[in-house]
């Protein structure tokens, strides 16, 4: 059982990471000023990520599922914020 649980928090991590590499394409996008994120959907992404990230830090103390849901929250806000200046510099 406890070799299951060791492949699960593997699988857990690397999922994480997958999804951090899933947004450099639309960060590196924004940085060149061209849209390609919709703001509305990263407007709902990063307020659902804030929650799962305070629900992992303040609820379930995981340091795993802190760092994966925080890094996803922040890769969302990243997102957010510069979608927000280039629609704003239009």
């Amino acid at each position: 059982m406890e070799l299951i649980l060791t492949i699960i928090s593997f699988l857990y991590a690397g999922t994480g990471i997958i999804a951090i590499i899933g947004y450099l394409p639309t960060i590196k996008d924004l940085l060149r000023r061209k849209e390609s994120a919709n703001i509305h959907s990263y407007i709902v992404w990063t307020l659902c990520g804030c929650v799962s990230f305070l629900y992992a830090l303040l609820v379930i103390s995981d340091l795993l599922l802190e760092s994966v849901v925080g890094l996803n929250f922040a890769f969302c806000a990243i997102i957010l914020i510069l979608a927000s200046r280039l629609k704003n510099r239009k």
